[in-house]
Order: structure tokens, then C-alpha cells, then sequence
């Protein structure tokens, strides 16, 4: 067994040792039986996983991606919950190639839990270090069918405040006008309210300019902190 094998049985001992069935269930069912868990509250998986997070212990950057690649392979979805706050320790030391292993893990194992960490922690800090990628790569995700890329595209700015760029977001917007899913219909409405706690003129102004195109959901959400 090497190293990074270690790391990962070891912290899979410590999820199973703590587990709890109860638990496990009312998790399962809260994420729509989309994932099975070990049963851990949060509180109680930070705890388990702050040494594993420690400095001290914390293997290099490139062992890290392969011990976040396998943790996404697995079934339990507390691997990929540490996986993520693992990557996020190497985030001042993101490199050009790594939007490759943060593509990935938004489009496996997809779910809001997941991706919106990624979106806006990792997708937002690798963008404020190499602005000169992200209009095409944005641009991809939002020509692609996968939701989850829509989704992070309109979130990774949620908390640039006052960096936040408003053309290139109401174009984000834009672009998404007429879905029907959810999952970007709240994105929408959720980016514009954070930006209302910055300008909300701006905001307020955007949902009056475009109250035709946008759903409901994304109004309501959008003004909510300012009706």
C-alpha cells in the first residue's frame, strides 16, 4: 500500500468507526437518494478529517489530485465532501492545467452540495488568477448540455463583490434565459441577491430590465433581500 492509499483507508476507517445507519438514512433521503452515506453529521466529519487537513500531514499538491480523483470514485459521498475541502487547502497554488480536475469533479458525482463549493471556492479563485481563461472556458460550459457547468458558470462570481464583472455576468444570465431547470433558475435568482448586498441598484435594475425573460423563481429569489 502506498502513501496516498494510506491516507485514503485510513480516512475511511475513521468515517466507518464514527458512522451511524440512522443518520446515514435521513442523509440519504435528504440528497434524493442521489448518494449513500457513512452517517456522519457534519460537525462530527470535520472533527474526523481535521488532521487529515492538518499542515503537518497534508500530502503534496500532486498527490492531493490523485487522492481527490479517487475519493470521487467512491460510493459514500463523505469522500467527496473531504475531497473537496482537501483540494481547497492548495487553492492559493492552483496552476492553468488544474480546471481539467475541477471539470471533473462537477460533472461526476453531481449534486448542489458538491458543485457549489467547487463553483465558487475553487472554480472563483482559479478564475481571479487566470482571468485570461475564463471567457472560454465559461463559454464551453454554457454551450455544453451538462447542468451542472451552467450552474457553476453563473456562481463561481457569487463572492467577488465588488470585483465582481456585471457584463460578464448578465451575459451568464442571458444566455440561460428560458430554462426550466431548477438548478439554474435558483443559481440566477441566488448570484443576484449576493450582489444585491454590494449594489443593489444594479441588481434591482437587472430583474426590472429583463422581468420578462427571467422565471419567477429568479425574481423572487433575486430581490429577496430587498423587497
Amino acid at each position: 500500500m502506498n502513501a496516498n492509499e494510506d491516507y485514503i483507508s485510513t480516512l475511511e476507517h475513521e468515517f466507518r468507526l464514527n458512522g451511524n445507519a440512522e443518520i446515514a438514512k435521513g442523509q440519504q433521503a435528504y440528497m434524493k437518494d442521489n448518494f449513500v452515506f457513512f452517517g456522519l453529521k457534519t460537525d462530527l466529519r470535520r472533527q474526523i478529517q481535521k488532521p487529515f487537513l492538518h499542515r503537518d500531514f497534508l500530502p503534496s499538491k500532486k498527490d492531493a489530485k490523485l487522492i481527490v480523483g479517487s475519493l470521487w470514485e467512491k460510493n459514500e459521498r463523505d469522500f467527496q465532501l473531504f475531497g473537496q475541502e482537501l483540494l481547497f487547502k492548495y487553492v492559493k497554488s492552483l496552476e492553468k492545467a488544474d480546471i481539467s480536475l475541477l471539470e471533473y469533479m462537477i460533472v461526476n458525482k453531481s449534486w448542489w452540495d458538491t458543485v457549489d463549493f467547487i463553483a465558487v471556492k475553487l472554480v472563483g479563485a482559479y478564475f481571479k488568477k487566470f482571468p485570461e481563461k475564463r471567457d472560454l472556458i465559461i463559454q464551453e460550459w454554457l454551450k455544453s448540455d451538462n447542468i451542472w457547468l451552467k450552474r457553476s458558470a453563473i456562481l463561481f462570481q457569487l463572492k467577488y463583490k465588488r470585483n465582481l464583472d456585471e457584463v460578464f455576468l448578465a451575459e451568464v444570465i442571458k444566455q440561460n434565459f428560458g430554462t426550466k431547470e431548477f438548478f439554474i433558475n435558483k443559481a440566477i435568482g441566488w448570484v443576484l441577491r449576493e450582489y444585491t448586498r454590494t449594489n443593489p441598484a444594479w441588481g434591482i435594475a437587472f430583474v426590472e430590465e429583463y422581468s420578462k425573460e427571467l422565471s419567477n423563481l429568479s425574481k423572487k429569489e433575486a430581490l429577496r433581500l430587498v423587497i
